[in-house]
């Protein structure tokens, strides 16, 4: 059987088990639940902490996971490698201190960095020949520098209004952009294949929507051009020579201003269905 480690709580959990659903797979039905067994897809699920995941997959005690590129590149397990960016958990990872105290990475040397991250934080400063003293932190990061822990902070930003609020300001590159990722460990077991098809078929379907819409023939072309479809859209004669049937897949993010130029162009009885798997 496939074992697969999937998040047991935090912001990837829950998108996570649903990709897993929504791909064919029977998950969890008791949060308490650590593991499940789904025999028809001959898989057996664990559900760990989500810093976790990386280590066990790396190790080999595990043959696939789910889990954040941050937190893979934090494990620093060489056994462990991403095979698919998932699309969801993104989170931007940046350096923050006192207004006006550092401009550059390069200002941190001697100094100390609180983080939840230190593994990350201390390969990217490697990278650029930066000494500073680590602060391993759990969370709340972001109070390190005023209750006089550290000099500076290395943590995820959305808006960075938290930080701003703890008296910091962002400087430097970004860290890391991250999402949650698929990851492998170093022998490939029979059945990681069909879960990525079935994970893409997943995210396809996510990302795009069938639209169907009646056309005169004389504008197809026209039609084409606003929706060019994933390959080509699918034409089929109506009883009324004059008219066709167009089916084509269209981006989700931005399907109603397609609608909206087909329409201007002579389309009517234009419909759009949901996708729920896909595989292109």
């Amino acid at each position: 059987m496939l074992r697969i480690a999937v998040p047991n709580k935090g912001s990837l959990a829950e998108t996570a088990s649903e990709m897993l659903h929504e791909a064919g797979y029977i998950g969890r039905r008791d949060p308490k639940d650590l593991h499940v067994i789904d025999p028809e897809n001959e898989v057996e699920f664990f559900y760990l902490r989500p810093k976790d995941i990386a280590t066990y997959v790396g190790s080999g005690a595990l043959d696939v996971g789910i889990t954040g590129r941050d937190l893979l590149l934090d494990a620093r397990m060489p056994g462990a490698r991403e095979v698919e960016a998932l699309g969801f958990g993104d989170s931007t990872f940046r350096f923050a201190g006192p207004p006006g105290r550092f401009a550059d990475v390069e200002d941190l040397q001697g100094f100390r960095v609180a983080t939840a991250y230190p593994g990350l934080v201390d390969a990217f400063l490697d990278d650029r020949g930066v000494a500073v003293d680590l602060v391993p932190l759990d969370g709340a990061v972001e109070s390190a520098v005023r209750l006089g822990v550290a000099d500076a902070v290395a943590d995820v930003v959305s808006t960075g209004t938290t930080l701003r609020q703890a008296g910091l300001e962002i400087f430097g590159p970004v860290l890391l952009q991250s999402e949650a990722v698929l990851i492998t460990s170093p022998t490939q077991a029979e059945g990681t294949g069909t879960l990525l098809r079935r994970l893409r078929g997943v995210m396809v379907a996510r990302r795009y929507v069938m639209v169907d819409y009646d056309l005169p023939a004389e504008l197809v072309d026209d039609a084409v051009k606003i929706a060019p479809g994933i390959e080509s859209p699918t034409i089929s004669p109506l009883r009324d020579p004059a008219w066709v049937a167009v089916r084509v897949m269209v981006a989700r993010k931005g399907v109603n201003q397609v609608m909206d130029a087909l329409y201007a162009i002579g389309a009517r009885a234009i419909l759009v269905t949901a996708i729920h798997n896909a595989r292109l």
